[in-house]
């Protein structure tokens, strides 16, 4: 690798670096206040909100890294532009496609990284993620229970919390529990808390009134604690286990799911995953090529470069918005399929094109350029 090269892809790869990281930092940001509930108001341990906030990140890296190796190429093409850096290597007769191969590189370097995030990463952290979601849904009972709301745990068992103090103990707790046939209970008290214990999750109460009815013959029996116990461990009808969602499961696993006793729908759902994962990552490549195309083919005019960025970023949100619109469409219809690479590769082999045609002697292109008149 030449030093001319070696020094724009240093140059490349540390904007593009610098671009996920910002990026992604900041639309984990977003999304981890949202997790800041579950600590709050929750009462969910700290440990458990990072592991949430952390498995979260790899979705956020494969959306932005395919823009941030199209800003990393913009800036630093322009900034060489800019000054007159592009210039000097032009005179000294660098062809396009010698000068672009930094960012080419860049965009293989970022593809590479995606494929291993959609083909591996991304399917684990969303297997745990949703492991975790669905293990603190049906055993860590504070979360289930909400302040100033009428909580339904199950058809038979309701729970009402005035509110929680800096502890996180309960206050003014009212529960109506149907789960004993014909018997009712309804229970009152100050104030309590949630146990996880290793028998499951308790609910402690403290001074407050039990109230059974029997309705076989309408008699009340009411009795008066200073604590008392309820046991919420299996309250959620939940199952022990759950089905895995396509997103969540291992490329492996998808290509094992694809055999003809399958649900129709359901191989449509893989077909469609597996596809999507494996065109996705090129996004990377074709953003570079299409960045570098707009920069370094044509004419070179030295009073800025303001239309060919403006080309470059109108073709780079066009690709990005045909490509969401086709992954909707593809889970709805087989033809869309195909389209998911066709949308990536024909923009990049076109753009790799007008490089190699540019970078052609000039015999060469007075040859290309003739061949249509012929």
């Amino acid at each position: 690798m030449r030093g001319l090269t070696r020094y724009m892809l240093r140059q490349t790869l540390l904007v593009m670096l610098s671009v996920c990281l910002v990026f992604s930092s900041a639309v984990w940001l977003v999304q981890a206040l949202r997790l800041i509930d579950l600590i709050v108001n929750r009462g969910l341990s700290i440990g458990v909100f990072l592991h949430l906030a952390i498995l979260i990140m790899p979705r956020f890296i494969d959306v932005v890294l395919p823009i941030a190796v199209f800003v990393a190429a913009q800036f630093v093409y322009n900034k060489l532009i800019a000054e007159s850096e592009m210039v000097v290597m032009r005179a000294a007769g660098v062809s396009p496609m010698s000068l672009a191969a930094p960012a080419l590189i860049t965009g293989v370097v970022g593809t590479i990284i995606l494929y291993s995030l959609s083909l591996y990463l991304l399917p684990a952290a969303n297997r745990a993620f949703k492991d975790l979601q669905f293990e603190i849904r049906n055993r860590f009972a504070s979360v289930l229970i909400q302040d100033g709301v009428f909580n339904t745990i199950t058809d038979k068992l309701m729970v009402y919390v005035q509110g929680r103090d800096d502890n996180g103990d309960l206050s003014s707790i009212l529960i109506y529990d149907d789960r004993a046939p014909g018997k009712p209970v309804t229970v009152f008290a100050e104030r309590g808390a949630i146990a996880n214990t290793p028998d499951g999750p308790r609910l402690l109460m403290l001074n407050g009134t039990r109230q059974q009815r029997d309705d076989s013959n309408g008699h009340l029996s009411v009795l008066t604690f200073k604590q008392y116990t309820l046991e919420l461990s299996n309250l959620t009808g939940a199952p022990g286990t759950r089905d895995r969602q396509v997103d969540e499961r291992y490329t492996g696993d998808l290509f094992a799911n694809l055999g003809p006793e399958q649900d129709p729908d359901w191989r449509r759902a893989v077909l469609v995953e597996l596809n999507m994962r494996l065109a996705g990552p090129l996004s990377a490549l074709t953003l570079a090529a299409i960045s570098v195309a707009c920069l370094l083919t044509g004419e070179f005019n030295r009073r800025g470069q303001t239309k060919r960025i403006m080309l470059a970023v109108g073709f780079a949100f066009m690709v990005e918005v045909v490509d969401v619109a086709l992954k909707d469409l593809a889970t709805r219809a087989w033809f869309a399929i195909p389209l998911l690479y066709g949308n990536l590769l024909i923009p990049m082999l076109v753009a790799l094109w007008m490089l190699w045609r540019e970078s052609a002697p000039p015999w060469r292109r007075r040859a290309l350029a003739a061949q249509p008149a012929e």
